[in-house]
């Protein structure tokens, strides 16, 4: 694991911008097309209204998010609706969407359909990861009804309901991440970095985060 810390959060987000923008040039440059998955949550909002600016062949760039929770792209709790009001804008705008969530009561009865328009984009170019404090990544969450599968499993897409979440997720797997030709983190704060210093100690069971930190890269910022 790599560790960068920087003297700002602001700061931070433009140079993984720019960093995230190289790499998809040089997958572009090798097979002629990128894949990016990123997070939702307010934390990497900055990178993405960077990023949607920077001059790039996006048009042979897929973008997906590391997890959805299982709602409409209407709802205000859709990962999908805050990353096309953030990223697809400007010269991002031409980037095609990997969807992570379809019209259904519940994830399962999407799955199969949401892994194969997935397999295209697999392995991925570049993968951007954040982590909560109580050392999640993705939706892959401590006590998570299907927690082994998703650290421990081939499926490339994992359903899960975690304690606290108010409806399911939907995630890559461990698998999916750790095979991503790149791999970033960011965290902000103090509480987080404690978090993620004490996740090296123990089992991705207990701090899924531990399950992809070998080979990332970890941007932090105190504020």
């Amino acid at each position: 694991m790599e560790f960068v810390e920087y003297a700002d959060s602001e700061m931070m987000m433009i140079d993984l911008a720019d960093r995230l923008a190289s790499e998809l040039r040089a997958a572009i440059s090798a097979d002629g097309r990128a894949s990016l998955a990123v997070p939702g949550g307010t934390t990497p909002g900055p990178v993405f209204d960077t990023l949607s600016a920077i001059k790039l062949d996006w048009d042979k760039v897929h973008v997906m998010l590391t997890d959805e929770r299982w709602v409409p792209e209407s709802s205000d709790r859709s990962n999908t609706g805050l990353l096309k009001r953030r990223l697809f804008t400007g010269t991002a705008a031409a980037a095609h969407y990997v969807p992570l969530y379809a019209e259904a009561e519940r994830p399962e009865e999407k799955l199969d359909a949401l892994q194969a328009d997935l397999a295209p984009h697999l392995p991925l170019s570049v993968v951007l990861l954040g982590m909560g404090a109580d050392m999640h990544t993705a939706s892959i969450f401590p006590g998570a009804d299907r927690l082994d599968a998703a650290l421990h499993g081939d499926e490339t897409l994992v359903a899960m309901r975690a304690p606290g979440a108010p409806e399911p997720r939907i995630t890559l797997s461990a698998k999916v991440l750790c095979d991503a030709m790149r791999r970033h983190i960011v965290i902000i704060g103090a509480e987080k970095r404690a978090a993620l210093e004490k996740a090296q100690g123990l089992s991705p069971e207990e701090a899924p985060v531990a399950a992809v930190l070998k080979g990332a890269t970890v941007h932090w910022a105190e504020s």
